[in-house]
């Protein structure tokens, strides 16, 4: 009987011994190996795996050898098989065995000579780990059904939870959450298909990583094992990493609750970094500029618009009222010079860049001088959609550089990929729209925006989700100095392209209330005048550029340098160095701060240079024009005032 006991004592530890030992097991080769070398190798890899998740070492069921090898470039690090094999670069070994390698620093992301190998064993057993196909279940199921589906019926009528999920090959880097987060977009109207070039290259780490999905999860891979700042740089991607494994490291820095971001807007001077806390913004809103007549905005202009609450309020529709506090999210193509072609846009020659704007700059842009209205839509997003979408903006704008296209890659697109990739809302996924009115309606159509807001105009202007045209109100000023003026004109448009002499003469016989309304359309005029003006000039220099005209020398220096100068305002990641990556750390702000504002004051300066060289290089009956417009702006006030003080008005001193 004790005999038996025994038996079954020793099988059932010999069982438990085979159990405990399952999962990944790195096996050094020491053949040719000193004991010195086999040691500093040993600890190595046993530092690796110690570094690797629970889960990772549990799927991950294989052992693995490891060896050195002569056979290998001056530059890599190391090389793994498909299946199970990692060689290293023994030319590596002797700085490891001897200890130097700790404190060698290299011109790589990690630093030191030691801390590279140990991300190199990492980055390549995440290889291993993506070719192994190691799904959970349920996304092994779901990968099955959709390529069933996609055989017997192909992309036609695919649901939303298949788009890239039919004959996936990777554990991780063919996820279309993961290609989502890492800038391997959808292209619009391919039913999943993903773009063929990452264009998330600034505050890269390592711009390996752009160059494959493969090589991106496993370079992330290193970060998320080994940088306890990458929760706070890569937020979005360290909870990918962390959800997927249902694991995270224990050294993590504490990270930052608010996101820096670089004031694009005309108020730059005053405040050039700004600071978005997700938890001061009530909501998302699509802001769609109506569309106009020009080539490029004749479907209109999308934007995201963030609802952010005044300091102290508490989250709530009140909030919508605080515009002064209001960010707008624009992606724009940002133009190196004063040419914007049609042809260029169409192939994808400028830069599309997202541009953080005040909400009141963005009103007046369109509403008084382009006279276009916007409608502010709320989006129907939860708590935690908001909060990822302003993460993940936050992360476009320290990024991406992608190229835009009026047809394929423009605002509307680029819009909807923001909120697909911030969001991770599944009735996002089968979104495709080029148009920008056009988004809105298929917003609406699944039930993501509420455009029910704007059916009561008045009420929609009065609580801020529509911004009206100025022309309206143009008009209505118009009809003023029709009732109390003889004018011949009929519409305020005729009114407004008179001549500045034409107007004047009207200006003493205008009483209180009637001045006013003419210095308003006064204001207006002269923006029009302003707008020609710099059409104007913008002709004469491509007409001097292409005729080798030396006329136009001063201005063209002056205008490169502003082209120069004004780069950063759409890519922020030029202002810091190329120690950090992802989004700009408290450590980092300071920096920020100084060089955005040295940049800004130089910007400044060359832009009134600019204003003055150009206003020399105007036809002259443009130039006078312009300074009747001025002076009668001028009469007009002091008119006003006159009127004013004559009815017994408060004068300030």
């Amino acid at each position: 009987m004790r005999s038996f006991v025994t038996g079954l004592l020793t099988a059932a530890a010999l069982l438990f011994g085979i159990t405990a030992q399952a999962g990944l097991q790195l096996h050094l080769k020491t053949e040719g190996l000193s004991p010195a070398e086999q040691q500093a190798s040993q600890a190595l890899l046993d530092e690796a795996m110690q570094a690797l998740p629970p889960h990772f070492v549990e799927q991950l069921d294989r052992r693995i050898d490891v060896g050195w090898t002569d056979n290998m470039p001056a530059n890599a690090y190391g090389q793994a098989s498909l299946v199970s094999e990692l060689d290293l670069n023994r030319k590596l070994l002797p700085g490891l065995t001897d200890g130097s390698a700790a404190t060698k620093k290299t011109h790589r992301p990690h630093g030191t000579v030691r801390r590279e190998m140990l991300a190199t064993v990492l980055h390549e057993l995440t290889h291993i780990y993506d070719r192994a196909r190691l799904w959970p279940t349920p996304e092994r199921l779901l990968i099955q059904r959709c390529t069933r589906q996609n055989n017997s019926s192909g992309l036609i009528g695919m649901p939303d939870q298949c788009r890239g999920q039919n004959d996936r090959r990777f554990t991780l880097s063919d996820d279309p959450r993961l290609l989502d987060l890492a800038g391997w977009q959808q292209y619009v109207g391919r039913r999943g298909e993903r773009e063929q070039h990452n264009r998330q290259i600034a505050r890269s780490p390592d711009l390996y990583e752009t160059s494959s999905p493969k090589e991106f999860v496993a370079v992330n891979m290193e970060y998320f094992l080994l940088d306890p700042s990458y929760a706070c740089r890569r937020p979005a991607l360290y909870r990918y990493y962390q959800q997927h494994f249902g694991w995270a490291p224990s050294t993590q820095e504490n990270c930052a609750t608010s996101f820096a971001f670089l004031n694009a807007g005309n108020d730059f001077g005053k405040q050039p970094l700004g600071q978005v806390d997700p938890e001061r913004v009530y909501a998302v809103d699509y802001l769609l500029a109506e569309a106009n007549q020009n080539l490029v905005s004749r479907w209109g202009h999308s934007m995201l618009r963030l609802v952010i609450c005044a300091p102290g309020r508490p989250r709530g529709p009140d909030c919508r009222l605080d515009l002064e506090y209001s960010l707008v999210l624009s992606y724009r193509a940002f133009v190196g010079d004063v040419q914007l072609s049609s042809w260029d846009g169409l192939v994808g020659k400028y830069p599309s860049r997202l541009f953080v704007l005040p909400l009141a700059q963005v009103i007046d842009e369109y509403t008084k001088t382009e006279l276009r209205s916007l409608a502010s839509v709320p989006l129907i997003l939860s708590r935690s959609e908001i909060d990822e979408v302003v993460e993940h903006a936050a992360e476009m704008h320290w990024s991406y550089d992608g190229n835009y296209f009026f047809l394929s890659n423009n605002c509307a697109v680029e819009s909807l990929k923001l909120l697909r990739s911030g969001s991770n809302n599944p009735q996002l996924v089968g979104l495709d729209s080029i148009m920008p009115n056009g988004l809105l309606e298929v917003l609406k159509a699944r039930g993501l925006a509420d455009t029910s807001v704007l059916d009561d105009q008045r009420e929609a202007l009065r609580l801020g989700y529509r911004f009206d045209s100025f022309r309206d109100r143009y008009q209505a000023m118009f009809e003023v100095l029709k009732k109390h003026l003889p004018i011949k004109q009929d519409k305020v448009e005729d009114w407004l392209t008179s001549s500045a002499a034409d107007r004047r003469q009207w200006f003493d016989q205008a009483d209180l209330r009637t001045s006013a309304a003419l210095l308003l359309l006064e204001q207006a005029s002269f923006r029009q005048q302003l707008l020609l003006a710099q059409n104007e000039v913008k002709q004469r220099y491509l007409d001097a550029r292409e005729l080798e005209n030396g006329g136009m020398d001063r201005a063209n220096k002056t205008l490169q340098q502003i082209l120069a100068n004004s780069g950063f305002l759409s890519r922020p990641a030029e202002l810091l160095d190329e120690g950090g990556y992802g989004l700009p750390q408290a450590n980092e702000w300071q920096r920020l701060e100084a060089e955005s504002s040295s940049r800004q004051k130089v910007l400044q300066a060359l832009t009134g240079d600019l204003d003055k060289e150009a206003r020399a290089l105007l036809e002259p009956a443009r130039a006078a024009e312009i300074a009747a417009n001025e002076a009668n702006v001028k009469q007009l006030g002091e008119h006003l005032r006159a009127l004013h003080k004559a009815a017994g008005g408060l004068e300030l001193p």
